[in-house]
């Protein structure tokens, strides 16, 4: 993990540390959102069955669209860092 005297120093980044920790909560925040719009979809199939039904479909697939989308951002951030990283050890390396 990272360690307080970490926030004060910027020799080491902490983003790569708590990445996952969002990556969590946005998961955690769809599947909520999700199973909202389950229960609502369901409540709304006794007015009308078709959009009942057409809203807990359209809850599910936009709930895995979500944590696939949290997914992918969650993994370009870390791609960036290690690109980052990866360009220092060139540098150091070539001794510029």
């Amino acid at each position: 993990m990272f360690e307080l005297r970490d926030l004060f120093q910027w020799e080491r980044f902490i983003t790569p540390s708590i990445i996952k920790v969002f990556y969590w909560l946005m998961v955690i925040l769809c599947l909520l959102a999700g199973i909202a719009g389950i229960l609502s979809g369901l409540t709304m199939m006794f007015a009308s069955p078709i959009g009942g039904l057409v809203s807990v479909v359209t809850s599910l697939i936009g709930m895995l669209i979500g944590i696939i989308f949290a997914r992918i951002i969650a993994e370009y951030i870390l791609i960036m860092f290690r690109i980052n990283e990866h360009l220092g050890a060139i540098r150091n390396r070539g001794g510029m």
